[in-house]
């Protein structure tokens, strides 16, 4: 066990005259946040928070300012996903928290073991009117798993390790704590703060010296005694279920629908890939879980999938949910035998009650059933007439999508060219974060993952604006791994100023913008549904020039370059490769390729 012990006096015996040294509870948070293991804390700094950030510093936790708050908290999320740990953002009271309401949703939905750390006024304060002085509570209680709002200094360790725990146990989530600023700053600035020098006569005023006398004292009261800051265990729910290996067993044409539990701790990706080609059962990959088989598996089904699932006896719905992604569950056979296995019974049988029924739902642990199912059925491999001739069709559809690729657009690049040179020339090792509508729904389906944990997507909350704060806690996850944003020019507005940050803590990544002016996966429908393209169209912007403007690098691609786009890229490479942001801006025409959202 870890404990944090301070040397101080934690009974000053006259209010006024303060024998505290200068500690504060921004270092017992940053104790906790050690202890932990946690390596970054990304902000958008407040004087709300500042004694947080400034221990955080002092006990090595790399502070990592952003130019938006939603960019810390999706820059948190990155690296939970990345790392298996609880990604930390801490963000000032008021609209600093307000900001972040969208990222945290978002962490949410995509099941993300995040700690929102918040400012707030001071305890006595609140409800007074005091600056950025608002309900946190009723904000945060109906999108994290755990609200505490610490009262007193001595309830911050066990908050925080409390906290940490219920980030990362059954279904992972976000968390928030809202510190209000007496609780993070020295005795001696508080109490000069709120004990007024000199209070009024008489007996009210005897009254008001009486209360603030004593509430500070429990402020203040055990503060620095010794506190175990070590973990606490996490409760992750192992699956296991001897029925699903005797219906897999018995499957001619199975098919497993691979979502972003899968790859969720403890059981590390390489053990779930390696049960997956033991069972040999054709995959489709979605969310996070996207890469697993690599780049080329003979078991992975890129294209088709409403086709695949028509004929298939068996669906094992791992970790993929039945709402908008797999039409409610009606895209699933009612002929096919179904396991559906989640950590969240909610998600596990959402729709159940009306368009499909699972033949077994098991609540618990992707990864792990994974692994047990393959022991199970040791010696057993999928019949292989089945996923050749699923690949033969995806074979057929990607040749198709090569030719259109291929194919000239009325004015400027195609996009499908653009991605397909885009995947030729990014490294073994490359991080894809995708950012956008039309543009990233085409890259879903072309750009290919290099290995586990190399892609991010917002998730089923579909968020723009996640690019600059994914790419950033990708780059520090992955420092020495090729990262790459995939913006449509719409979602790069979102946080195309985060080249300031990439600049500043030199994370150098790249970004490629599909640039068609416009809105255009709204403008698709919205056109020939209700006839007017209002409020779709953009223009033509020179974001390079904007990456230029933040201490990065710019480059315009046009028809012009066609020829050259290989060697443009390559370009970018190397001036990320030397420690520079690069920012592909490329000018792209409309194609007719529309085949959906990137959340699939």
């Amino acid at each position: 066990m870890t404990w944090i012990k301070q040397d101080s006096n934690p009974n000053p015996s006259v209010i006024g005259r303060p024998t505290l040294p200068l500690i504060h509870g921004g270092e017992s948070v940053a104790e906790v946040l050690r202890a932990h293991g946690i390596k970054y804390v990304f902000t958008l700094v407040g004087g709300h928070i500042s004694p947080i950030l400034v221990a955080c510093e002092k006990v090595g936790i790399r502070v990592v300012d952003t130019r938006h708050e939603a960019t810390a908290v999706f820059a948190a999320d990155a690296v939970a996903r990345l790392s298996g740990s609880v990604g930390v953002a801490a963000v000032t009271a008021g609209p600093g928290l307000t900001n972040a309401v969208t990222a945290v949703k978002n962490a949410q939905m995509a099941e993300s073991p995040l700690l929102l750390i918040g400012g707030a006024a001071g305890t006595i304060l609140q409800g007074r009117g005091a600056l950025q002085d608002i309900d946190h509570m009723s904000l945060f209680k109906p999108l994290c798993k755990f609200c505490a709002s610490i009262r007193t200094i001595r309830e911050i360790v066990p908050t925080v390790r409390n906290a940490l725990a219920i980030a990362q146990s059954g279904t992972p989530g976000p968390v928030f704590i809202e510190f209000p600023l007496d609780t993070l700053y020295p005795f001696h600035l508080v109490s000069k703060e709120f004990i007024p020098k000199s209070p009024p006569k008489g007996l009210m005023g005897n009254l008001i010296a009486w209360y603030m006398k004593n509430h500070m004292l429990n402020l203040y009261a055990g503060a620095w005694e010794p506190r175990d800051v070590s973990p606490l265990p996490v409760h992750i729910p192992l699956a296991t279920d001897d029925q699903c290996i005797e219906l897999v067993s018995r499957a001619k044409k199975p098919v497993i629908l691979l979502g972003s539990q899968a790859v969720l701790a403890p059981t590390p990706a390489e053990e779930i890939r390696k049960a997956l080609e033991g069972l040999g059962i054709p995959c489709f990959l979605g969310g996070m879980s996207r890469g697993i088989l690599g780049k080329d598996s003979p078991i992975q089904i890129r294209q088709n999938r409403r086709d695949a699932l028509k004929e298939a006896d068996l669906v094992l719905l791992a970790g993929t949910v039945c709402d908008f992604r797999l039409g409610y569950g009606r895209v699933l056979s009612r002929h096919s035998k179904i396991i559906a296995v989640n950590r969240d019974k909610s998600q596990l049988l959402k729709n159940s009650d009306l368009f499909w029924k699972p033949t077994i739902a098991v609540q618990g642990d992707v990864g792990s059933l994974l692994v047990q199912l393959s022991k199970g059925l040791k010696g057993y491999h999928c019949p292989q007439e089945w996923p050749q001739s699923l690949k033969a069709q995806d074979a057929t559809k990607e040749a198709a999508n090569r030719a259109k690729a291929e194919e000239k657009t009325e004015q400027h690049l195609n996009p499908l060219k653009v991605l397909y040179r885009v995947d030729e020339l990014m490294a073994e090792d490359a991080v894809i974060v995708v950012d956008g509508g039309d543009f990233v729904g085409s890259a879903a389906y072309i750009l290919r993952p290099r290995g586990p944990l190399h892609w991010l997507d917002p998730g089923a909350f579909g968020t723009l604006g996640v690019g600059g704060g994914f790419a950033l806690g990708a780059k520090l996850c992955r420092p020495d791994s090729e990262v790459w944003i995939i913006y449509g020019d719409g979602s790069s507005g979102y946080s195309i100023a985060e080249f300031d940050t990439f600049t500043r803590h030199k994370t150098p990544i790249i970004a490629v913008v599909g640039n068609d002016a416009g809105w255009t996966q709204i403008s698709r429908e919205q056109v020939p549904m209700l006839g007017s393209n209002v409020a779709c169209g953009l223009a033509f912007t020179d974001y390079h020039t904007v990456a230029d403007g933040y201490g990065g690098k710019g480059y315009l691609m046009g028809r012009e370059d066609e020829e050259k786009m290989s060697d443009i890229i390559r370009k970018a490479q190397k001036e990320t490769r030397e420690g520079k942001a690069t920012l592909l801006n490329v000018l792209i025409g409309k194609t007719n390729f529309r085949e959906g959202s990137v959340s699939v």
